[in-house]
């Protein structure tokens, strides 16, 4: 009968695949930057929470368009929408509370007043409206960059070979310079006619008929078609002026106080975009709200980031007829025709808290509501026009009551304090594991070390790709961790204690205490990160932040016990020191009580060199050796 096959131990390869592991932490943190010590400070930073930095806590009434007391549902959804667009990635450490019935709690770290007040003053309502009137920022020269706006067509590629940074000259007749390379075209999936038929009268602005007393006067500059605009909305275009990065100005030159002015879905409007282009927009024709999905991807084959859009039942409906209407009708321009002042209106202008955010060129009719925004876009771009997107659909208006900026002060004494008591448990550990462990204790101490280092690296990238924040309530999550790495090597060391006192050498000692050890250690893990996964779904505020740290070290623990502490444990047992159980090893079978210990390299051997024909000596036969 063939004897077993026994495994072989490579504790080389485990501590190669942990040397991989942070190299590749280290590359992904700082990039090109990691053999440039002056830029390091850039990438290799910690973010922190509101209570160990600075920060912004506003306080903000919320209003109906029509200025009454929101509902409670409304309310809800507003504390949604504004926790998802200040707290994207669920750890940046943002919150929002409701006060009463009307007021939004909002705080915000490492942001100043004046982003915080950006980032929730955004949540307004989200209309997708055709584009009238265009008439492209000038400034002191004679062209001016016209923002990315998506369009229409059938293919994802048809907006490949498009500039997103195109020159807008101001004349009417110049719109190969004066469009846009952003387009909304049909998703992958569905199927566009490439002329669309519709039952309904192919006018894009049927509800924008325009007025018996308007006057179509407008710059030589502007695109469009001026019959189309009321005379109310003409005489406001004409007097609004944009300009780039304005959200606000405009508005008050247009005489609109409220959100009932500017997001009013039944009216025309004038609005402006963040690179100071004007735009006289129809009425409403799909709101915000009726968005489903809006995600930003990689285009298929190609390096370019896209928005694909996903619209509701009555969403689809609308989006169908609109761009039916606005394709039939102006999305094929006649030979020659590609210049004239109507071209713009094939495009739909998305428009958030009055401002123009995007407006995509219609070059296909969307059937069934899925439809790619495409454009040349950067991944930043896409992401942010997806957040609009995604987190715009809100019916209420929000008056800043207090905006608060919160000192680093406190923080820092709160960081120092915490700290200096994970310093202390640290010290603890240490010391217990040299009195009890003596030898194996450097494998305890470099195993926490270890831990440390994958921590901080893991809070290092998650700080720079998701926003981290580590709270105080996180960093309480890192010292438990020490105390669960501490019970993983306890656990593995006992074990490994137990076989020597069975008279088992140490290497074997070592495999057999290890295989008994891990069993332990992954369920005692596993309950740990499960435990922490609950937390984090159930519990609000601060406790996330220590079921997030909780859970991560967890992940970490496992690592370093299986590339770290057991093939250092298997390596040293291989030296004199400790496979000949020297007393300050740990492993001393005299101390350790082993019923049968094992001889040292010595005792082996003198007994190997005993005289031929000679007896066994009286300490052979006490150990049972031959």
């Amino acid at each position: 009968m063939a004897a077993p096959t026994k495994t072989v131990p490579h504790p080389g390869r485990a501590l190669a695949a942990l040397i991989a592991l942070i190299v590749i932490m280290l590359l992904a943190i700082a990039g090109g930057d990691l053999f440039s010590p002056s830029q390091w400070h850039k990438d290799f930073r910690v973010g922190l929470g509101l209570d160990l930095s600075s920060g912004t806590v506003l306080s903000m009434k919320a209003t109906t368009l029509n200025g009454q007391t929101p509902s409670a549902t409304d309310l809800n959804e507003a504390k949604t929408i504004i926790l998802s667009r200040v707290n994207a990635s669920g750890n940046t450490g943002a919150e929002v509370q409701t006060q009463g019935d009307d007021i939004l709690n909002v705080s915000v770290p490492g942001k100043t007043t004046e982003q915080t007040e950006k980032l929730v003053s955004e949540t307004a309502l989200l209309n997708f409206r055709q584009t009238l009137l265009f008439e492209p920022y000038s400034g002191t020269s004679s062209s001016a960059s016209t923002s990315p706006t998506p369009s229409a067509s059938a293919s994802a590629s048809a907006s490949a070979s498009a500039s997103s940074t195109a020159t807008a000259t101001p004349s009417p007749s110049s719109t190969s310079t004066a469009k846009t390379s952003a387009k909304i075209v049909p998703a992958a999936s569905s199927t566009a006619s490439p002329k669309a038929s519709s039952s309904t009268s192919p006018s894009a602005s049927a509800s924008a008929s325009p007025s018996p007393s308007a006057t179509p006067s407008v710059s030589a500059t502007t695109l469009g078609d001026p019959s189309l605009v009321n005379k109310e909305t003409l005489a406001l275009f004409n007097k609004v002026t944009c300009k780039p990065g304005d959200t606000t100005q405009w508005k008050t030159q247009a005489g609109y106080t409220t959100a009932q002015d500017y997001d009013n879905p039944n009216v025309q409007i004038v609005s402006c975009d963040s690179t100071g282009n004007k735009y006289a927009l129809d009425v409403a024709k799909v709101p915000g709200s009726q968005i489903q999905t809006a995600t930003a991807e990689l285009a298929t084959n190609s390096t370019e980031w896209e928005v694909l859009l996903s619209l509701k039942g009555a969403g689809t409906s609308a989006y169908s007829t609109l761009t039916s209407d606005i394709y039939t009708k102006y999305g094929i321009p006649a030979a020659g025709n590609e210049d004239s002042n109507d071209y713009w209106l094939d495009t739909i202008a998305v428009v958030l808290d009055g401002n123009v955010v995007v407006a995509p060129e219609v070059t296909s009719a969307i059937p069934n509501g899925e439809s790619q925004i495409t454009g040349n876009f950067t991944q930043s771009e896409a992401s942010q026009l997806a957040n609009v997107l995604t987190y715009g659909s809100l019916p209420l208006n929000f008056d800043i009551l207090t905006a608060d900026t919160v000192s680093a002060s406190l923080g820092h004494a709160q960081l120092v304090g915490g700290l200096i008591a994970a310093a202390i448990g640290l010290g603890l550990v240490v010391i217990y594991s040299f009195l009890y462990y003596r030898g194996l204790g450097l494998v305890s101490v470099f195993s926490l070390v270890i831990a440390g280092t994958l921590a901080l690296l893991a809070v290092m990238l998650l700080t720079k790709y998701q926003n981290f924040a580590l709270e105080l309530s996180g960093i309480a999550g890192l010292i438990v961790a020490i105390g669960i790495t501490a019970d993983s090597f306890v656990v593995f060391f006992e074990r490994l204690r137990d076989e020597v006192r069975e008279g088992k050498a140490l290497r074997p000692a070592v495999e057999a205490g290890w295989k008994r050890a891990r069993r332990t250690i992954l369920v005692s893990d596993t309950v740990s990160f499960i435990a922490a996964i609950l937390l984090y779904y159930f519990s609000i505020g601060e406790v996330k932040g220590f079921a997030y740290t909780l859970g991560l070290t967890t992940v970490i623990d496992i690592v370093v016990v299986f590339l770290f502490t057991k093939p250092m444990v298997t390596i040293l047992a291989r030296t004199k020191f400790y496979g000949d159980g020297h007393p300050m090893s740990g492993l001393d079978p005299a101390r350790l009580g082993a019923r049968t210990p094992w001889r040292s390299s010595v005792q082996r051997t003198q007994v190997r060199r005993r005289p031929p024909g000679g007896s066994r000596s009286a300490a052979s036969r006490n150990t049972g050796e031959a």
